[in-house]
């Protein structure tokens, strides 16, 4: 049986959560140190890590192509960054509405600390580029998905639960736009065109958007959509993008990258994971 190894390798604070899962269609699997509940230890190193010498992961980080955040739709893209005394570090998120972020789950937990970041030490940067901003807006509170319960110390580590919605303090979208989201029935996932856009540890003070992400592939039964765009520590909650009739949209968010041998997968979640959260939020 051929094996993936999965990493969430693009979180804010080195989570570092493993796990095994078959080719097919078999359930996901922890194979390393058990931290505590659903939290596991990374034995190996994932693609293009920080400090390692340039490999071809790393090679496939600087290929990818920066773009210029101050112009949409990237400029709806923008840095989720968390300081605290001593830990100074950074995920994506996307605007999807004038007050609403989308990024990763594992971005808000505090690892070291077996906590949730408060929503009040957050600040969501849109169309970050070297040192500046398009707008900056602190986090008011944060959505995610049941599983996962702030008053606790516990984080679920399933793929298809690891995402966030920030509610901002400003409507930032209003003045800098946000990006439509789009749900894809099974007909219409194969032969899709996705990127991935992202601010990469590697190149952190840059937008930057891969391009070699193949056929993405959904998989109903873990709710986890596969493709090979080349991510890395930083892209945590970079959304996964399509093009149609001249409009970017948002059809997931990334949550880390599964490696087996020499290629590496992606694992992002699809909207119709969260799109009812989102809708409850609005109909308030």
């Amino acid at each position: 049986m051929k094996i993936l190894r999965i990493y969430v390798v693009c979180c804010l604070l080195s989570l570092g959560v493993v796990m095994h899962a078959a080719a097919a269609d078999s359930p996901l699997k922890p194979n390393s140190g058990l931290l505590r509940k659903n939290v596991y230890e990374s034995t190996l190193s994932p693609i293009c890590r920080m400090g390692n010498k340039l490999s071809a992961g790393c090679a496939a980080i600087r290929n990818r192509e920066i773009v210029d955040a101050t112009q949409m739709p990237w400029r709806a893209i923008g840095r989720v960054n968390f300081a605290s005394t001593q830990v100074r570090s950074h995920c994506t998120g996307v605007l999807i509405s004038s007050h609403v972020v989308l990024t990763a789950a594992h971005c808000l937990y505090n690892q070291p600390r077996k906590s949730w970041i408060p929503a009040q030490s957050l600040r969501f940067v849109a169309g970050y580029q070297r040192g500046a901003a398009t707008a900056v807006s602190a986090v008011v509170d944060y959505i995610l998905d049941p599983v996962n319960d702030t008053q606790s110390r516990n984080f679920s580590s399933a793929v298809s639960q690891d995402w966030a919605l920030l509610l901002l303090e400003d409507p930032v979208g209003l003045e800098v736009g946000f990006l439509p989201l789009r749900q894809l029935s099974a007909e219409e996932w194969p032969n899709q065109k996705v990127v991935l856009a992202g601010y990469a540890g590697l190149r952190e003070h840059v937008l930057s958007v891969a391009h070699d992400c193949g056929e993405a592939r959904y998989r109903p039964n873990h709710a986890t959509i596969l493709h090979q765009c080349s991510a890395m520590s930083g892209d945590s909650g970079a959304p996964l993008l399509v093009t149609e009739n001249g409009e970017t949209k948002v059809i997931g968010v990334l949550s880390g990258v599964a490696s087996s041998g020499l290629r590496n997968i992606g694992l992002s979640i699809p909207v119709a994971s969260f799109v009812d959260a989102l809708s409850t939020k609005r109909s308030e």
